[in-house]
């Protein structure tokens, strides 16, 4: 039987034209192998508690935490119990891990021209050492070879975080989280850095299901009852402060639309106690939302928490698929976005102070060049966060310095975080980003737009540099 070769070229993603790819090549090198920095991802922290954590079958690791891979899969009519892909309600799924790699390989064509398949090319080819395409007929010689290396200490999670040359890792973490994980991870006196980052979303979004579940457990964990608006602040404040004393460097906040708008405490606390009564409407939820961006401005200009603000996604657009799986199975959809008006409140009140990191992301590449590179190019708290989600890709990195580069620069931006639950891709993920800046800042280069000292000292900037200060890492 035939078998066709898995390769990864050396000048992969770099432009045709010869000059501009000598010159990416010599940028590329001089970053290839330097620490990987994650400030934003989702990580599960379980895996680095137990110094014996195994990833479980090639299916476990490869296929069901990675929504890119079975988005895909799922887009083409291959239910997601066929994929092993648990159910909220316990429902039956495909148990049978062999069966969902081969589903997996006979589809793996889908992938072709994709970000994810550049990723998962590279994940297959330099770390579990596969140099045969997946496809159907390869499916099982390449899960054998995989599940060999997942029962060999060198695959523990500990040991591959260290062979990836990680620096730190951030997890995201519910502010209700007691982060029993982190602890353990920091009692075992092993010295990877993985630290939480505070995540309020749950206890913010009046409109979000469970929040007063949520709620409950605020007050349980912070000590303080949550009854009003100010012991509701005090419970926020509290686990701040318990997640910067676990060695927490930021936060991370999620809302549909980028509104702000300051709430006197007075009108704050009668849509807090419309919620606890179940009657909070959904202009509520908006303005209280907005309201709490701000207040979570205030508080992170006085802890010195790093804020990070997603926006642009519409979350679970599937009803089917959330009421049968639950949150974050591939169904976010990109929405416009509007900044100017929308972020004006908070930025008058505090985007002049320099104490303030505000990283804004969004998945509405239309305001690039329109809006967040012109804000982040004025205001000293802002930065533009890097492509995330849908265009963390070849493309969509382009299209990203292409549109902010010329207002905000590139010291207005953030650097590379690779967003992902996915472990194992991470250096992929860091090696797509450093090759395609290389390549687009050897254009620079060829244009002579820049001299390649400069070059040379921006491929550093944008590959490590620039997120470890901008994340005070």
């Amino acid at each position: 039987m035939k078998k066709f070769k898995l390769s990864l070229p050396e000048d992969r993603y770099f432009g045709p034209d010869p000059r501009q790819k000598k010159i990416a090549r010599r940028l590329y090198d001089r970053v290839a192998h330097l620490p990987l920095v994650c400030p934003h991802g989702h990580v599960d922290p379980r895996l680095f508690a137990d110094p014996n954590y195994t990833f479980g079958t090639p299916a476990e690791m490869v296929i069901m935490p990675d929504h890119y891979a079975f988005r895909m899969l799922y887009s083409q009519g291959i239910p997601l119990e066929k994929l092993g892909i648990p159910r909220a309600d316990g429902g039956a799924v495909e148990p049978d891990h062999r069966k969902i790699w081969q589903t997996f390989a006979e589809n793996f064509f889908l992938f072709r021209g994709t970000p994810t398949g550049m990723w998962l090319a590279h994940e297959l080819y330099s770390v579990f050492g596969i140099r045969e395409k997946l496809a159907a007929e390869s499916g099982q010689r390449i899960y054998d070879q995989i599940a060999a290396k997942l029962k060999s200490a060198e695959f523990r999670p500990r040991r591959l975080f260290e062979k990836f040359n990680i620096e730190v890792l951030c997890t995201t973490d519910a502010a209700t989280d007691p982060l029993p994980h982190h602890q353990a991870i920091r009692a075992s006196g092993w010295k990877g850095r993985i630290l939480p980052t505070f995540r309020p979303d749950g206890v913010v979004n009046l409109n979000m299901a469970g929040w007063k579940k949520n709620i409950d457990d605020l007050s349980e964990v912070s000590g303080i009852e949550v009854r009003n608006y100010r012991s509701y602040i005090q419970a926020l404040e509290n686990r701040r402060a318990f997640f910067k004393a676990q060695g927490a460097a930021a936060t991370d906040h999620a809302a549909t639309v980028p509104y702000t708008a300051e709430l006197s405490s007075a009108a704050a606390d009668t849509i807090l106690k419309r919620a606890f009564q179940g009657k909070a409407t959904p202009e509520d939820a908006v303005r209280f939302t907005g309201h709490m961006i701000m207040e979570n401005a205030r508080m992170s200009i006085e802890d010195g928490l790093v804020m990070q603000f997603h926006s642009g996604s519409y979350r679970n657009h599937n009803a089917a698929i959330y009421q049968r799986f639950g949150l974050d199975k591939g169904c976010d959809i990109p929405v416009r976005a509007e900044y100017t008006e929308n972020l004006k409140p908070l930025l008058n009140k505090y985007g002049n102070d320099a104490r303030l990191t505000l990283i804004l992301f969004t998945l509405d590449e239309s305001t690039y060049a329109r809006e967040l590179a012109p804000l982040a190019g004025h205001y000293p708290a802002l930065k533009v966060g890097p492509p995330w989600w849908f265009h963390d890709s070849l493309n969509g990195i382009m299209r990203y310095r292409e549109q902010t580069a010329e207002t905000a620069g590139i010291y207005n931006t953030a650097g590379f975080n690779d967003d992902t639950r996915a472990f194992a891709s991470i250096p992929a993920r860091h090696d797509l980003w450093r090759r395609v800046d290389a390549n687009w800042i050897a254009g620079l280069v060829v244009r002579g737009v820049v001299d390649m000292s400069d070059a040379e000292e921006m491929i550093q900037d944008t590959a490590y540099r620039l997120v470890k200060q901008v994340y005070k890492l």
